[in-house]
């Protein structure tokens, strides 16, 4: 019974990182591994309700200028603000970049750190553990929130 329960526990709890990571990584990879990407800044002159827009100005060799990419509107990203950014490949979807950008790429990942610390210190038993998790998730919450 208890091999039953530590066996599903465990198993919970490695889907939600995973999840996480699933989550994170979408946005992550174009921040992350920049090699041959277009890298530029982005002036936002419009938001809407979920995405905001604005003129691309290039950084990188070999980026081209474009009068409008588009961003997600959120608190990392104001009207009126600069951003840099690096332009997701194929599209007029960029992510920001530098250290602000890669700490809230992981923010999903941060959330998944939270939740499953509560089922690793509850399920399984391993306060230690769960702690861990819960701090680690926490420390990267707060670092993208001041990073931003």
């Amino acid at each position: 019974m208890r091999f039953g329960r530590v066996a599903a526990m465990g198993l919970v709890s490695v889907l939600i990182l995973l999840a996480g990571v699933w989550g994170s990584w979408g946005s992550a990879q174009h921040v992350m591994l920049t090699k041959g990407r277009e890298q530029g800044t982005v002036e936002v002159t419009r938001c809407g309700e979920d995405m905001c827009a604005g003129p691309y100005t290039p950084l990188s060799a070999g980026s081209t200028a474009r009068a409008r990419v588009v961003i997600d509107k959120s608190v990392a990203v104001r009207r009126g603000g600069t951003y840099t950014v690096v332009i997701k490949p194929g599209s007029d979807e960029v992510v920001r970049s530098g250290p602000a950008g890669v700490l809230y790429a992981w923010v999903p990942f941060g959330g998944a750190l939270l939740l499953a610390s509560v089922v690793v210190a509850g399920g399984l038993g391993r306060v230690r553990a769960g702690w861990v998790l819960a701090g680690s998730g926490l420390a990267l919450l707060t670092a993208a929130f001041v990073a931003v």
